[in-house]
């Protein structure tokens, strides 16, 4: 049964919609319809020119358009009289291959299994252009769970998780994280589309309330180097109906011998993986980063898991799931999902052993594993092990694959032509 979006407008006051998709870099693309169009956009969708943003079009290629899913229908808390509507896009009459949303879609359609999942947004709120937190009384050494610093930005905060609750997302918890400044913000997980969905949403929020309040919101990885990062960490679960296929009480750790076998998948694409979960330049300055000011990154450097343990790629921390700890925050939503569904089912498909878990501290002990594989140092490592990588080829698309690097590569070579203070520095007298 079709859902009659200029009935439920006029039902609940919404004068416009936003029909939005989100772009390969994970910008959020939209057009503002009023509310007597909207019968035409649910038919036809709202009409874009393909080329004028990250998809890997030309000039001349024909009119896109963005078919809303009126099931994401979202009534903006901040405004409500707007509603949001995430989109498919299309051409020609068929869906763009390159598409973030379609590409995880098709990927889950194809898949035996429910991906279930949730993330972890951490963010910082900083001054409106950038340049530094917006609270110039939060300089603790170690500021994660900052009482005072939380409540000195509780106007902000409680306004995002109160639009949270308003739209059903079972928020359960907020907190100051590790870098001064730093925020995360947490909601119940659900089917991955659902959350994929919700994470465009919530980064949009997130930015919008922020800027209503005179801050700024960056998901940006590593936007003060001395500073802990922002991550996007993803616990992940498959499904059945209602049995969770990674519970197994007589498994390690709980984990069902399925469950390792999606570890042991993405242990064996994760280079690979790097170019979806840390898509820009400044993502290495977070997973190579070196001690900060509070006395750890929190973040990966090598491909290895472990149980209860923050400092491996992959924790066990609990029977039945696992956190996937390798994303930051400029992670596409879709991508992300996509990425760890599609290396994960290879592992189980292949039935890829995951090699043993590493109870050891891996930012003081790593030395003690001689053939831990380390992470790309740079987007450049990480996208060669992408575009080569026939797994994610035949999983995500080859066109998705080409396009996708084709930009990326672009990305590399304009920073790559960017002269920095630092080679001046460094290079002025050799």
């Amino acid at each position: 049964m079709s859902i009659d979006l200029a009935a439920i407008a006029a039902q609940k006051g919404i004068k416009y919609f936003l029909i939005s998709y989100t772009d390969l870099f994970g910008s959020q693309r939209a057009k503002l319809v009023p509310a007597a169009a909207i019968a035409g956009m649910q038919k036809n969708g709202a009409g874009f020119a393909g080329f004028a943003t990250w998809l890997d079009m030309s000039p001349a290629d024909s009119d896109m358009f963005a078919i809303p899913d009126a099931t994401t229908l979202t009534q903006l808390p901040w405004k409500p009289e707007v509603g949001w509507l995430a989109s498919d896009i299309w051409m020609d009459g068929a869906p763009v291959k390159q598409g973030p949303r379609i590409v995880l879609k098709n990927l889950m359609a194809a898949s035996p299994y429910e991906m279930k999942s949730g993330v972890e947004c951490e963010f910082f709120l900083t001054l409106p252009d950038g340049t530094a937190i917006s609270d110039p009384a939060d300089t603790a050494t170690k500021p994660c769970y900052d009482a005072s610093a939380l409540m000195r930005r509780y106007d902000v905060i409680t306004e995002i998780c109160d639009a949270m609750l308003s739209l059903g997302w079972e928020a359960y918890q907020n907190d100051h994280e590790d870098a001064n400044g730093q925020f995360e913000m947490n909601w119940h997980f659900d089917n991955a589309l659902i959350t994929a969905d919700r994470h465009v949403f919530f980064k949009f929020m997130a930015k919008s309330i922020a800027e209503k309040h005179g801050l700024r919101a960056t998901f940006m990885p590593k936007p003060f180097l001395g500073l802990t990062g922002s991550g996007c960490h993803a616990h992940v679960s498959l499904w059945k109906g209602e049995t969770n296929l990674f519970e197994d009480e007589s498994g390690e750790l709980g984990v069902s011998a399925l469950g390792y076998e999606f570890i042991g998948g993405i242990i064996a694409h994760a280079e690979a993986l790097a170019a979806l979960t840390n898509p820009t330049i400044n993502s290495y300055k977070r997973i190579n980063a070196p001690r900060t000011s509070s006395g750890a990154t929190w973040a990966p450097n090598t491909v290895t898991y472990a149980g209860n343990n923050r400092t491996h790629m992959i924790r066990i921390p609990e029977p039945g799931r696992f956190e996937m700890r390798l994303a930051d925050g400029a992670a596409n939503p879709y991508l992300l999902q996509a990425g760890i569904l599609a290396a994960g089912l290879d592992g189980i498909a292949n039935k890829i052993d995951p090699g043993p878990r590493l109870d050891i501290n891996m930012y003081t002990d790593a030395h003690m594993v001689k053939d831990a594989k380390r992470l790309p140092l740079n987007l450049l490592d990480a996208l060669r092990a992408f575009e080569t990588s026939a797994v994610l080829k035949a999983a995500l698309g080859e066109s998705f694959v080409a396009s996708y690097a084709k930009l990326k590569y672009g990305e590399w070579h304009e920073y790559t032509a960017h002269l920095s203070q630092w080679e001046r520095q460094a290079t002025l007298d050799c």
